[in-house]
């Protein structure tokens, strides 16, 4: 116990839902990233969670009421945690949970200002420094703004438009990291897998806009609601095909389905992304918190 505030892992998804799932509904919006994670890993076969660390963490207070969680489950270097809003005295104690577990921490993201006092714990703790990587920025959708006619129509992509998904989540990261003007991000593009594009068409949670000849021209996919959010992401359109109104209206199509699914419809941007926050807000998504990618730099 650190300043009064107790940390527990959990290893279990479902564990921790059970536990932490009060907490998370309570703020659902802000919560959608660990709701939704967690949620598909406690379905998810094991091939799908291939990942060197693998877990939950709950921060209680003094008084033994939530006040934070966390998780570390991203498949990509440098594998940061990834902290929900919570006090300060609780991202330290999260902080020195993790180094005591013999971690090596080199990254946070999540929620300000809880991801930037846990990652000067582990500067302070493990020698380094601390930088921005990605301001982020959580949007949900307000009023559906409708945006201009475009040709083609949106429909569920096809079991056999795996491979083509594939390919273009991978190009959308490179592309994404392109626009807003970083060069030295990890790759997180090849850390999509066959299984779980595969497993995004077989939820229907992956669309295809598609020309007169059902040629596919642009990609959006969105996360199964948790505690009744849906995220969407990612957006794709190939750069030939790009100026022609796709994104903006497979966005607004794919926000219609899931708010008929009775879902609040919510999506990230990054803020150095100046297209991006154009299209999203001109739909009518409007911006719920600002979020933070940090490095941490070894030691001497």
């Amino acid at each position: 116990m650190a300043n009064g505030y107790q940390v527990g892992f959990e290893e279990d998804p479902a564990r921790f839902l059970e536990r932490a799932g009060a907490h998370l509904a309570a703020d659902p919006v802000v919560s959608t990233v660990v709701a939704s994670i967690a949620q598909r890993m406690a379905r998810a076969s094991p091939n799908m969670l291939a990942a060197p660390y693998s877990w939950f963490a709950v921060v209680t207070g003094p008084d033994g009421a939530i006040a934070g969680a966390a998780m570390r489950t991203a498949p990509f270097v440098p594998y940061p945690p990834y902290l929900l809003a919570m006090p300060d005295g609780a991202a330290r104690a999260l902080a020195d949970a993790v180094l005591d577990r013999e971690e090596e921490v080199r990254g946070v993201n999540g929620a300000l200002p809880a991801s930037r006092v846990f990652a000067d714990r582990v500067a302070e703790r493990c020698g380094g420094s601390v930088e921005v990587t990605m301001h982020t920025r959580l949007f949900e959708l307000g009023t559906l703004v409708d945006p201009r006619p475009v040709r083609g129509r949106l429909r569920p992509a096809y079991d056999d438009e795996a491979p083509l998904a594939l390919e273009w989540f991978r190009r959308f990261h490179q592309d994404a990291d392109e626009q807003a003007g970083h060069t030295d991000h990890p790759d997180r593009g090849e850390t999509t897998s066959m299984d779980d594009v595969r497993d995004r068409i077989r939820r229907g949670r992956l669309w295809m806009w598609v020309d007169e000849s059902d040629t596919p021209r642009h990609l959006t996919g969105a996360n199964p609601p948790a505690f009744g959010v849906a995220r969407i992401g990612p957006v794709f359109t190939p750069k030939e095909e790009r100026g022609r109104g796709y994104a903006s209206a497979a966005v607004a199509e794919v926000s219609r389905l899931l708010q008929a699914e009775g879902a609040r419809v919510t999506l990230f941007t990054d803020q150095a992304n100046p297209t991006s926050n154009r299209i999203y807000t001109a739909l009518g998504f409007e911006p719920v918190v600002d979020m933070v990618e940090l490095s941490i730099s070894a030691g001497p």
